[in-house]
């Protein structure tokens, strides 16, 4: 049992790290408590990973080849690296952090599956794109069309309180199905878990970690990298959600904090550009580079400590 410690600890941290992405913007615009908002994130992650996780299973166990020792490296390695950037107040990647991991095994073996690889990368690429693009659009259209509704205060405020639970509901599911594959797919690909049983596992772990240790991150998410009303809030955590579920739909595990940060990033440059932080920006953008790096060094290095080069 000792062998999926691992992969607890990867879950445990991506839910640390990742309801930032889904109730950050709403927590940062008191429109949602932090309690109410965790407590919801944690029961809808575990209904998407059990709904949608088994569609995106295979593309992460399937990046090189592995046995349970290799899984339970590559999980903590990544699992390490999401807990060191959660302690940053970094909003990072999962994907990028798992990934990393197994392409250094691939290369240690010699199994690494680079087109496989190519695709993810490509993903990773078009996510914060597609989801600046899609919230650039959603601000424009939804407030033409909320218009009547958002000049009366008081409807404008029940309204919105409303719809960013809802949102943030859809984008815990979206999470919970695209990115449970980043916790357990290894044990899949191992051949050690069933794509199900691996959903239920990774499920519970990211709903802990939302309970247990997410409220750093949120805030990073939600009010410091552009300043949000309670309408950008809910356009950021709807463009979000959309831009994980259509990945998760093709079977392609993406970075929902690739995700809401694009999302918050083409509000901003449909308001007022001046008005992001650039520093902040540029932080994130460091920990997404950093992130498959790391953990690929840090997975090179266990293989070391394991004697994995002596067998």
């Amino acid at each position: 049992m000792w062998y999926f410690s691992s992969g607890a600890f990867l879950g445990w941290g991506l839910g640390a790290n990742d309801a930032a992405n889904v109730m950050g913007t709403g927590v940062a615009a008191n429109l949602v408590k932090y309690r109410t908002a965790v407590c919801l994130v944690a029961v809808f992650v575990i209904v998407g990973a059990v709904v949608e996780g088994p569609k995106v299973m295979n593309t992460v166990g399937s990046l090189a080849k592995l046995d349970i020792n290799l899984a339970f490296l590559a999980a903590l390695s990544a699992g390490l690296v999401m807990f060191i950037m959660s302690g940053l107040a970094l909003p990072i990647s999962a994907s990028q952090a798992i990934v990393g991991a197994l392409i250094a095994i691939g290369l240690a073996n010699g199994t690494a599956e680079f087109s496989l690889l190519r695709k993810v990368v490509l993903c990773w690429i078009l996510t914060p794109i597609g989801a600046a693009v899609i919230s650039g659009i959603a601000y424009r259209l939804l407030g033409f069309l909320l218009k009547p509704v958002l000049s009366d205060i008081t409807l404008r405020t029940v309204l919105l309180r409303i719809a960013i639970v809802v949102a943030g509901c859809y984008g815990s599911y979206a999470l919970g199905g695209n990115n449970v594959a980043n916790v357990s797919g290894v044990y899949v690909g191992a051949g050690y878990m069933s794509p199900l049983g691996a959903a239920l596992f990774g499920g519970f772990f990211i709903a802990l970690g939302v309970l247990t240790y997410s409220k750093k991150v949120m805030m990073t998410v939600g009010r410091d990298i552009f300043p949000l009303d309670s309408f950008t809030a809910f356009v950021a955590v709807l463009s979000q959600a959309i831009t994980a579920h259509i990945f998760t739909q093709i079977g392609v595990p993406v970075s929902s904090s690739q995700a809401i940060v694009g999302a918050v990033i083409g509000i901003g440059l449909v308001k007022n550009m001046n008005a992001i932080s650039v520093k902040i920006v540029a932080r994130i953008l460091f920990g997404w580079i950093a992130t498959p790096v790391v953990a690929g060094a840090m997975c090179y290095a266990l293989l070391i400590l394991s004697g994995f080069f002596r067998a």
